[in-house]
């Protein structure tokens, strides 16, 4: 199935989310991702899963989710890899815009240096892209990106994309402890200016387990500073924070382990998620702890904090 949540975004309100990826295909291994390591590193657009089924599965949900009474502020491409390695991504936005609902895409923009990519992209109400470096070596050490890949390229398709979309454009920068940011928050903040109608940059640092055990969130002044520095050059009203827990207000329409577990492979579960999970459901935590036993999820903890993820096969 590819329909989840919806669950709440603090960038898009309640998202219903499509995963029209298969676990772990992506263009980057980044060091802070919350799915863990990539398993297979790609740049080659296919079809991963038939187009028009994963379009019945969002309608359906849709349809579950209207008929609880529940609220669906956007339909959210946001897979277990990278969306735009999907080369049946435009005709998947297409079908999903049929049904009514804004359409925003997630991604780490690093396929936009390619024509198809940009077009696929045009039809989605809202893109959100990842510019967490400009400068090579911060990019190779945060991103880990495919070999073939040419950063400058990068930043020159997602600069094109900007002058020619006409939805909203949105960007997030990762900042984590162990960098050395002092000259690329500047670079990082000139770079983003230069994208025509960015609506809003958001400076962001990992709230759920990442990938490597020794990442952890950038230091509160190195946060301050970015803020400044964004700031100053972009404008304080298109500047904002993405370091707070998005919150408990999960959708959970249904009280099985396929709901559970759909949510988990793409959107780590805290704690306390959890218990609103069991407790709406009238279950206990041996529901949880069978999964477990079963090796579908596994226990992390993570800035103090426990979380249940959904084990990558």
């Amino acid at each position: 199935m590819f329909a989840f949540g919806p669950v709440p975004s603090r960038r898009l309100g309640m998202s219903l989310g499509v995963n029209n990826i298969p676990p772990k295909i992506c263009t980057y291994s980044c060091v802070y991702c919350q799915l863990g390591r990539t398993i297979r590193l790609s740049i080659e657009r296919r079809a991963f899963y038939n187009v028009d089924t994963v379009i019945n599965d969002v309608a359906r949900r849709v349809k579950e989710v209207r008929n609880s009474g529940g609220i669906i502020n956007y339909i959210t491409i946001v897979p277990d890899g990278e969306p735009t390695l999907d080369v049946n991504l435009g005709k998947l936005i297409k079908g999903i815009k049929d049904l009514g609902i804004p359409v925003a895409v997630i991604t780490n923009a690093s396929l936009m240096w390619r024509d198809d990519v940009k077009n696929d992209l045009m039809s989605a109400d809202l893109v959100s892209v990842k510019i967490d470096a400009v400068s090579e070596s911060i990019w190779r050490k945060v991103n880990r990106p495919h070999k073939s890949l040419n950063l400058d390229s990068i930043l020159e398709g997602i600069r094109v994309f900007s002058r020619e979309f006409k939805g909203k454009l949105i960007s997030e920068t990762m900042l984590i402890d162990h960098i050395d940011y002092n000259e690329e928050l500047n670079k990082i903040a000139k770079y983003l200016s230069s994208l025509i109608n960015l609506s809003k940059a958001y400076i962001a640092v990992p709230t759920r387990p990442p990938a490597e055990t020794w990442v952890k969130p950038a230091t509160e002044d190195t946060l301050v500073k970015a803020y400044r520095v964004f700031s100053s050059i972009l404008g304080r009203e298109k500047v904002e924070y993405l370091i707070s827990f998005e919150g408990t207000n999960f959708a959970f329409i249904r009280g099985d382990a396929e709901e559970l577990l759909r949510i988990a492979s793409v959107h780590p579960l805290r704690e306390d998620i959890i218990e609103k999970f069991l407790k709406k459901w009238g279950k206990d935590w041996n529901f949880i702890y069978d999964l477990v036993r079963k090796g579908l999820l596994k226990e992390v903890i993570y800035s103090g904090k426990r979380y249940f993820i959904r084990r990558i096969r």
